[in-house]
């Protein structure tokens, strides 16, 4: 893990490391794993709003499992990234120590959600007994109903989903409160570059010498 300046090795990680941003993969995979939570979370309603029993509902319900199945890969492919190539840029000095802790535990504690939600999802599935579609594929049953077992993945699979988007609306303020209030760099940190570079060009310019769009 390449986490300062000095243990970088490479032109490459080294302006990464000037420019006091996640390297590039990592932020692709960031904003991947955003994508799919909010397509899961989408599926997921409009699966409950749809019926369960109706053709678009089996579909829907097939597309949130698939989904699930990515988000852990992902996951997985994030922390192994993290822990052996990631660049991760150091807090701002100005940040407190407890904040500093409390933004490393959010972080984790959503790594950790990431890899246990797809696996109660999955366990819900197989203990109903029935055959379902995962990908392109169509899995044949692999275990016979277990309804007391399914109800123990489906509660915790429901109270995962719930702590989740807690984490997630505590991640996201934190976020644009250092962003929008603070101004002190831990945002653009993780912004696609031509967000970033956008928004530094808005705050180079003069005012009175931003273009007008007609």
């Amino acid at each position: 893990m390449i986490n300062n300046f000095e243990s970088a090795d490479g032109p490459v990680v080294k302006a990464v490391a000037r420019s006091g941003r996640f390297d590039s993969t990592s932020i692709v995979l960031h904003w991947l794993t955003v994508l799919l939570i909010v397509g899961q979370f989408t599926t997921v309603w409009l699966h409950e709003v749809i019926g369960h029993g109706t053709g678009l509902g089996l579909e829907l319900l097939a597309t949130h499992q698939t989904m699930g199945t990515l988000t852990w890969t992902v996951g997985l492919a994030r922390l192994v990234w993290r822990r052996r190539f990631a660049y991760l840029p150091p807090f701002p000095e100005s940040m407190p120590k407890l904040q500093q802790w409390i933004a490393k535990a959010n972080e984790y504690g959503l790594y950790a959600l990431l890899l246990v939600q797809p696996i109660t999802g999955i366990g819900d599935v197989v203990f109903h007994g029935r055959p379902f579609t995962l990908f392109i594929w169509q899995v044949p049953a692999l275990l016979t109903p277990d309804a007391a077992i399914r109800r123990l993945f489906q509660e915790a699979h429901e109270l995962g989903a719930k702590a989740l988007l807690a984490l997630i609306g505590l991640h996201a303020g934190a976020a644009l409160f250092h962003g929008l209030v603070l101004r002190d760099g831990i945002l653009q940190r993780m912004l696609p570059l031509s967000i970033t570079a956008r928004a530094s060009t808005d705050r180079r310019m003069p005012v009175g010498k931003h273009k007008v769009i007609s």
